[in-house]
């Protein structure tokens, strides 16, 4: 996914502080990445609109206060966001399914999603990272 020598960018939209330390760590393993968190829709819209350089990929959860995953996701639409999109969260499938089916549906690229935890090979297949190495 990241052709060029900058680390890659990666925004983690989630209102669990735990659970953004578990992405940080997870991610982290993977080598050079610069990650910033928001907790929920409204900080990282926030956070997306004052950036210099749009993030390489978004891990967004569904269930978040003020804004929620399913709302942040219809505003990265209409934002017209071209960097992955992975979907994380502690529901059940079909409810990722849903989440995934509307973003994917709305034009964005939905690269993965998942029931938290996420594991490590699955990071690296959402991220085109290679898990061999």
């Amino acid at each position: 996914m990241n052709t060029t020598q900058r680390p890659l960018e990666v925004l983690v939209v989630d209102d669990d502080p735990f659970a953004q330390d578990l992405v940080r760590e997870s991610l982290g393993a993977w080598g050079s990445m610069t990650i910033t968190c928001a907790d929920d829709g409204v900080a990282a819209l926030r956070l997306l609109r004052s950036a210099k350089v749009l993030p390489d990929a978004l891990v967004c959860d569904i269930y978040m206060p003020n804004m929620d995953g399913l709302e942040f996701l219809e505003q990265l639409a209409r934002m017209q966001f071209k960097g992955a999109v992975i979907i994380v969260s502690g529901v059940n499938i079909d409810m990722l399914d849903m989440a995934r089916q509307i973003a994917s549906t709305s034009g964005l690229e939905v690269t993965g999603a998942f029931v938290k935890p996420v594991a490590h090979v699955q990071w690296a297949n959402a991220l085109g990272l290679n898990p061999a190495g």
